[in-house]
């Protein structure tokens, strides 16, 4: 998964479809309420989510293109990272948390992200807001010991839309618990909890598929408006700036030479061969098309195995694998919509 977060920069979106169902679960006060989304991307689904009622929708994205998308369905947006946002404590009654699915890497102890983003978001929220928390199935249990102490009415929806399908992921629904409500708390009780959180993943066919409800399941309380706070780099002014600084000039030499041209028509036609030789060394790569269609290309040779059983005589079943080289194609458009071809 690691490797598919780098291609799609950690968005994962959840499914508009599936963002319909979360909303029929939710019941909206008719006074203003104050949601966020810490991971906004485009913000499609949070507007979903928080359809048809009195919200003020607040939204942290890092990427610069989706934050430009985002901007027209959020009442506030900061642009940045969300770990570099801070906010008084039980700002909100609404968090729609969709994190990046990795890992952190550092010199100390690497978390996953599901668990490391929910941890500093979860605060924002007062008690009794309502937290819905997608994240693939075998990960809730990063983020059980933060669920089953701080959070309660818990219930766990399996995702049926097949993007959805694809990443295993689900839906957590919970309302935050008071400070009373925790300190009640009895240690077995947290412990059965996490337990339970720890098997997820490998229940995952036999949770409850996420339908329309009938009726509302949790409701939202209101909040009046929140103050965000941004500590971070301002990345938008450091991309404008970086292209002028003395720096980047000299390095730019190094990191961005000037291709190498190939003209000339060859000797003998190119076979399968040839042609697969001149992508993966980066002789067919570059940009291409125009308008909606311009996209940049580039190629790779990739290792695949190939598998298969073989039965003996004697009854045996032998697995055999072979390996080869394929080539890969990375597409990433104008639009920033990426695909990989094989």
């Amino acid at each position: 998964m690691r490797n598919q977060g780098r291609l799609r920069l950690g968005y994962f979106p959840l499914p508009i479809a599936e963002a319909r169902r979360i909303r029929a679960c939710l019941r909206y006060p008719t006074s203003p309420v104050s949601t966020i989304d810490p991971c906004t991307g485009d913000g499609a689904a949070f507007l979903a989510i928080t359809a048809e009622a009195c919200a003020r929708r607040y939204g942290i994205e890092l990427d610069a293109y989706r934050a430009e998308q985002a901007a027209s369905v959020v009442d506030e947006l900061i642009h940045g990272d969300c770990l570099d946002v801070h906010c008084p404590v039980e700002s909100f009654g609404l968090a729609f948390l969709n994190p990046p699915y990795d890992w952190t890497i550092g010199e100390g102890r690497n978390e996953r992200l599901e668990r490391v983003f929910l941890a500093h978001a979860y605060r924002w929220l007062k008690a009794g807001g309502v937290l819905v928390l997608v994240v693939p199935a075998q990960h809730v249990c990063d983020c059980g010991e933060i669920l089953a102490s701080r959070f309660k009415d818990t219930r766990i929806f399996r995702l049926t839309d097949p993007e959805a399908v694809r990443y295993r992921q689900v839906v957590v629904l919970a309302t935050r618990r008071s400070r009373r409500e925790r300190e009640q708390l009895r240690d077995d009780e947290i412990i059965a909890r996490r337990t339970q959180f720890a098997n997820i993943g490998r229940n995952y066919e036999r949770l409850a598929a996420l339908g329309d409800a009938s009726t509302p399941l949790y409701t939202v309380p209101e909040s009046g408006p929140p103050k965000l706070e941004y500590r971070g780099l301002p990345l938008d002014e450091i991309e404008d700036l970086l292209p002028r600084s003395s720096a980047y000039r000299q390095a730019a030499r190094i990191l961005f030479p000037s291709p190498a041209a190939f003209k000339g028509r060859p000797l003998t036609p190119l076979h399968s061969g040839h042609v697969a030789l001149c992508a993966v060394s980066g002789m067919l790569n570059g940009v291409f098309g125009s308008g909606k269609d311009r996209h940049v290309a580039a190629w790779q040779a990739v290792k695949v195995i190939d598998r298969s059983e073989e039965t003996e005589e004697d009854g045996t079943i032998v697995q055999r694998e072979r390996e080869r080289f394929a080539n890969e194609l990375t597409l990433v458009f104008a639009s920033g919509e990426t695909a990989i071809l094989r």
